[in-house]
């Protein structure tokens, strides 16, 4: 693929994506797995977790943040450019538009009860995310990744233990973890 169509390619699928999403970083995840994994085939589903992975841990909007890292890996810093502008530039113009209205229908009763049900549509949306991303976790049938992710729900949820927090734990044991499955590989090609 030409470098022109690839920029091309990566600008539109994240203007499109950003155009038709509601609701934050969460929703956008399953249309770019979609969009990115199934229809164009440019990033495996591993890859996709793990650039998800590395979104969320990066300060940042979770969208702008998996549109650079998926921007640079198909093209560069122009890829990681390109699809930063894509993914910005209808929410920003969308939202400059929708703050004129907003204080004027704001106290509308109807206005109310369709951004309530957007709320219920994208918690959903949520759930579906988490579901999808931890049955993946759990199909790799490794001890240590599962045990991490139930040991932060458990904290996240019961203990209310900061993001930030259950995030650094869980890189420093996904490190360890990484670190001695590595070595134990080169101990047995050694032998």
């Amino acid at each position: 693929m030409k470098k022109s169509a690839l920029y091309w390619k990566l600008f539109t699928s994240t203007l499109y994506l950003s155009s038709f999403t509601f609701g934050g970083g969460y929703v956008i995840v399953p249309l770019m797995e979609k969009k990115f994994v199934q229809e164009l085939n440019w990033i495996d589903e591993d890859e996709m977790l793990d650039l998800i992975s590395i979104s969320q841990s990066s300060p940042g909007s979770l969208a702008v943040n998996a549109s650079i890292l998926i921007g640079y890996r198909m093209a560069g810093f122009l890829g990681a450019m390109t699809t930063v502008l894509g993914t910005i530039l209808a929410p920003l113009t969308i939202i400059t538009l929708l703050s004129f209205v907003y204080n004027v229908v704001r106290d509308n009763p109807i206005v109310s009860n369709l951004l309530l049900g957007m709320q219920a549509g994208v918690a959903a949306i949520i759930v579906h995310v988490v579901y999808s991303m931890g049955m993946r976790i759990i199909r790799r049938k490794e001890v240590i990744p599962v045990l991490v992710m139930i040991a932060a729900l458990i904290a996240g949820i019961l203990f209310n233990v900061n993001i930030l927090y259950l995030l650094f734990f869980s890189g420093v044991i996904g490190g360890i973890a990484t670190f001695y499955q590595l070595r134990t590989e080169e101990k047995g090609g050694q032998s």
